[in-house]
């Protein structure tokens, strides 16, 4: 299961910046709007110290952790969902990812063009916000529209579907023709799922990216962030800061002893991309399990509260179909006894059956017969 961000903004709030440092990967920046004319798809190792611990104890061939798919969506600009500027050609990429991080200028920079000519990071996160509600207004009017011909219809299972998602479909109208995100209306989780297949992009959980210049991040902030902070509350929705041409500084360099060179000068303790992908699995209510033998040590992305059968679907639909048990205990038993056996000699590798909610940091075996 990967994790899937669209990171989307005004034209020259740094996301191409931001996703070159995330990915190392060429993604054209450049001081004018619109540089980004298709979209760029990076994936990115999420790094975890517990991963590197487990393979001091159980030496793999090879070892794969997790990964974060980042998809620079190009910048959206006022009008977009009706056609302005190019952004509109990419509102569909946003539809299929799992979260939004929505990248905010922070910054001020008279070299950099902002496209409304002023630093006002409320106004431009209601730029956005407005034409990703208008563009899901699009699709919900368009499912209202064929309503009543598919309650009509003589398959019940589409007729049942189309009763029951007609009023939802006539609240979300009127709150999105306002401007206000889906994620806003306290939608219960069946409603949610009930129009699930509508890939509303403001239903997505958001999280908003203040890019700011490297004396805001010596001095924990700048009032630009307050204000972006301030907003985020409103809405629920979480923030992080980030400098974009400090991390692309960082990402330049071609070693890990410069990099640490590097931060230990510019007096930060971590990148910030090095957190920013825990941010994201938070956001969506995900966790982490390990897979450990010789051949090789891998990390596998779950859902929290998943049960141990869909844990074992994340590696293949045939675990998950034809579960059995599963052999489990957790990575903290690995590091304080130091060998699996001495783990079940503590009485800490246990068998677990369907029902068992799997635990952040286990470490699992599963048996299954297909």
């Amino acid at each position: 299961m990967a994790l899937n961000c669209g990171i989307v903004g005004l034209p020259n709030v740094g996301k191409s910046t931001l996703f070159q440092a995330l990915t190392s990967a060429p993604a054209e920046a450049a001081n004018y709007p619109f540089c980004t004319i298709e979209p760029n798809v990076g994936i990115v190792s999420v790094a975890d110290d517990r991963l590197d611990q487990i393979t001091k104890f159980i030496k793999p061939q090879k070892t794969i952790p997790t990964v974060v798919e980042f998809v620079d969506i190009a910048g959206l600009v006022k009008g977009a969902s009706k056609g302005e500027g190019l952004g509109n050609q990419f509102l569909g990429h946003i539809r299929s990812v799992n979260a939004v991080i929505h990248v905010v200028r922070c910054f001020q920079d008279d070299d950099v063009i902002h496209v409304a000519g002023r630093i006002d990071p409320i106004e431009d996160i209601q730029t956005i916000n407005l034409e990703l509600a208008l563009a899901d207004l699009e699709v919900v009017e368009r499912r209202l529209g064929g309503a009543a011909k598919a309650i009509k219809s003589q398959n019940k299972e589409i007729s049942g579907k189309a009763k029951a998602q007609q009023p939802i479909l006539e609240k979300l109208q009127k709150e999105l023709a306002e401007g206000n995100a889906a994620r806003m209306m306290d939608l219960t989780d069946d409603e949610k799922e009930t129009i699930d297949d509508l890939n509303l992009i403001t239903l997505k959980p958001v999280l908003y990216l203040c890019n700011v210049d490297e004396d805001a991040v010596t001095n924990n902030g700048n009032e630009f962030v307050e204000k972006v902070k301030e907003h985020a509350q409103t809405e629920n929705a979480k923030t992080f800061m980030i400098c974009g041409k400090l991390e692309s500084e960082i990402a330049s360099l071609e070693t890990e002893e410069e990099r640490a060179e590097f931060m230990e000068a510019a007096g930060i303790e971590k990148s910030g991309l090095q957190v920013l992908a825990k941010f994201a699995y938070d956001m969506l209510g995900l966790r982490t399990y390990f897979t450990a033998g010789e051949k090789e040590v891998r990390a596998w992305t779950f859902h929290a509260g998943d049960k141990a059968p869909q844990a074992a679907g994340v590696i293949h639909t045939d675990f998950e179909r034809g579960f059995i048990k599963a052999e489990v205990f957790h990575c903290e038993d690995l590091f304080q006894y130091g060998t699996e056996s001495k783990v079940k000699e503590a009485g800490k590798f246990r068998v677990e059956g369907k029902e068992y909610e799997v635990k952040d940091g286990d470490i699992m075996h599963f048996r299954f017969n297909v």
